[in-house]
């Protein structure tokens, strides 16, 4: 038992210690990229709680909305959320609410973009 807690412990101590590697992805054909730019849905909340879809500003209802016309235009899209670490979490919750209403059944959280 004693063994086993002393590897435990040395565990814990030089986990936080490790460092993960980054992993270089190779590149994509620009042609691609150019069709997922035009068609994702990229939702920005800002420090102050207010709400961009793909660059534009926009209410919570002119969201719904916005989700709606894209739902009905591409189904199979995965809307991608950034959300700023200093907005609330209500605002999170609001959006990510109003996603599922419209009809999503995923959403992407990006923490941290490059």
């Amino acid at each position: 038992i004693d063994v086993v807690f002393l590897v435990l412990i040395s565990f814990i101590l030089i986990a936080p210690l490790l460092e993960v590697d980054h992993i270089n992805l190779a590149e994509g054909s620009t042609k691609s990229d150019k069709n997922i730019e035009q068609t994702s849905i990229v939702l920005k909340v800002k420090e102050d709680n207010s709400i961009l879809i793909n660059n534009r500003l926009v209410t919570l209802l002119e969201l719904k909305d916005l989700l709606k016309e894209k739902k009905r235009a591409n189904p199979n899209q995965i809307p991608q959320l950034y959300h700023d670490k200093k907005a609330t979490f209500g605002s999170y919750q609001s959006i990510k609410n109003l996603v599922e209403l419209t009809g999503f059944e995923k959403l992407d959280v990006v923490l941290q973009p490059d």
